[in-house]
């Protein structure tokens, strides 16, 4: 990196993560590289920008006053760049995505293709469990639960349908036996989940025009998918997931399905972005794509 725009990058990813290494992890480049450039910038200017702890990093006073004067400035100036670009016919550069797992998971095959059929671009796919802003945290487009998707976001409907799975190990069935319908269900021994933004899911359920939601009141609170299915696994309770997360635990009698006439199909993930008045060649490759390959879904459903 240099003390040029890269620079400014540089510090305005690290005033937003907290952290050289993830902002290092976010610009794509060493975390040794990044110090060395905002080094480079503090001395230029005369002034310390970040306070360094061993086990923090904060914005110094001089250093909040400058990010906040050229945040704006280096948006104006990716503006600018994306509007170049546009010009472009062949797509190239970097793509960056920001994705819960399991979205991740399934937009991965279609990103392999784009990677495939466009030598030229690069993408950078982030999965996490917290709903980000996009837009603040530097990402192109993000991925979630249709229900999840910010208001003032353009969505696009991936097409692929989703289902819940209650389940549980065959050890926890043998003590307690099998819920019909989830007023059985002890709830007590129901892990609870808490969602992206902090607040515990209340498991949803519907059977006809019958509709009601479940408050889970185990002792485990997880928001880790891997890690309440490894939990529940070991006999820990009642797990409530999106079904692909636990079909071959099913399929192979790991974990028992329960309530399956009470999760019936829902909306699935969708695609999300900001409006944009001049699109990269990448950025209208990608989303072509995703067009297609949800509206294939849509007339195989």
């Amino acid at each position: 990196m240099d003390s040029g725009l890269k620079g400014l990058e540089g510090v305005l990813a690290i005033a937003r993560r907290g952290s050289f290494r993830a902002a290092a992890l976010d610009l794509g480049v060493s975390t040794t590289a990044l110090s060395h450039s905002i080094a480079r910038l503090e001395a230029s200017l005369g002034v310390r920008l970040f306070n360094r702890t061993t086990r923090s990093v904060s914005l110094s006073d001089a250093g909040r006053a400058f990010v906040e004067r050229i945040a704006p400035a280096v948006a104006e100036i990716r503006g600018a760049m994306e509007t170049a670009q546009s010009q472009r016919r062949t797509p190239a550069g970097l793509l960056r995505i920001n994705a819960s797992v399991q979205a991740g998971r399934a937009i991965a095959p279609l990103v392999l293709t784009f990677l495939r059929r466009f030598p030229q671009m690069q993408v950078d796919l982030v999965t996490e469990g917290r709903l980000v802003d996009i837009v603040a945290e530097g990402f192109d487009l993000g991925i979630r639960p249709a229900d999840l998707v910010p208001r003032d976001m353009i969505a696009l409907p991936l097409g692929q349908m989703q289902r819940h799975a209650v389940v549980a190990s065959p050890a926890w069935v043998a003590v307690h036996g099998m819920p019909r319908t989830p007023a059985d269900l002890p709830l007590n021994e129901c892990i609870r989940v808490r969602l992206p933004n902090g607040a515990l899911l209340r498991w949803p359920f519907q059977r006809d025009d019958a509709v009601t939601q479940v408050e889970a009141q185990g002792r485990l609170t997880l928001d880790e998918a891997a890690i309440a299915r490894a939990a529940v696994l070991d006999g820990a309770g009642v797990g409530f997931f999106i079904e692909q997360d636990v079909a071959a635990d099913i399929a192979d009698g790991r974990l028992v399905h329960l309530l399956q006439d009470w999760t019936p199909e829902r909306p699935g993930f969708s695609l999300y972005y900001p409006g944009r008045r001049n699109p990269s060649a990448g950025f209208t490759a990608f989303l072509g794509m995703v067009r297609k390959a949800a509206a294939r879904d849509a007339d195989i459903g």
